[in-house]
């Protein structure tokens, strides 16, 4: 069965909805025919990157109040994440456009680390302060991944990627996402936001049960045939 995840590097419940559906998926037994793919959403494409300005500054212009009320709320978020055992560092924080950034997620997952790469992404942007629109940023975290890191570098400083970044833009806007992070489950289904693992744990459990019986459950079509007891109709 599988799950497509829209998400964006620099959205803060994104990282917290990982850790969350992550745990939910553990506590299930089936978690093993469960496929997951990452996909691309920006937040906020015009932005642009500026290493050494303020997060608190960004956000409050951003949203219209006062740095002390954005550094209010970042503080909110922090702890929400330290509940999940996740260390966000808004202090350290590099304002960048998160485009590139995709692009490197999906240089990832055509080699099979799409996961690692969204974990390395967020890690690097909340916990490690780093500028994840920088190119040798994003090559030093294809290294710790295990991929070719100047084979990601060449390919960032290329326009490859750019159509699979925005292939998944545009299926979010057909899908009518309009935030993040957005969960679509056998595209039927949908969890919108950094959920309580409970809720993953139940909608996938409901999912899984209607992707078991299709997938188990043949559609005759009748007709004349003989059965091993020796009857033919």
């Amino acid at each position: 069965m599988k799950i497509e995840i829209w998400s964006d590097v620099m959205c803060p419940f994104c990282y917290i909805g990982k850790r969350r559906f992550e745990n939910a998926l553990n506590l299930l037994p089936f978690k093993d025919e469960i496929e997951v793919e990452w996909k691309s959403f920006q937040l906020d494409p015009s932005i642009e990157s500026e290493p050494g300005r303020n997060i608190h500054q960004y956000l409050a212009e951003r949203k219209g109040f006062s740095v002390e009320k954005a550094k209010e709320l970042n503080d909110h978020v922090t702890a929400m994440a330290a509940a999940e055992g996740l260390q966000y560092n808004f202090d350290k924080a590099v304002v960048a456009n998160s485009f590139d950034a995709h692009r490197f997620a999906q240089v990832a997952k055509k080699n099979g680390k799409g996961i690692e790469a969204e974990e390395s992404l967020f890690r690097a942007y909340f916990t490690e302060g780093k500028d994840i629109s920088n190119h040798d940023t994003l090559a030093q975290l294809g290294s710790e991944i295990g991929l070719d890191g100047a084979a990601v570098k060449e390919a960032l400083e290329s326009d490859a990627y750019t159509k699979e970044v925005q292939k998944d833009i545009s299926e979010a806007e057909a899908l009518a996402i309009r935030g993040v992070p957005f969960f679509v489950i056998d595209r039927k289904y949908a969890v919108s936001g950094a959920q309580a693992s409970e809720t993953f744990v139940q909608a996938l459990n409901q999912s899984y049960t209607e992707w078991k019986k299709q997938n188990t459950q043949l559609k005759t079509i009748d007709g004349q045939v003989c059965t091993p007891g020796g009857d033919c109709k």
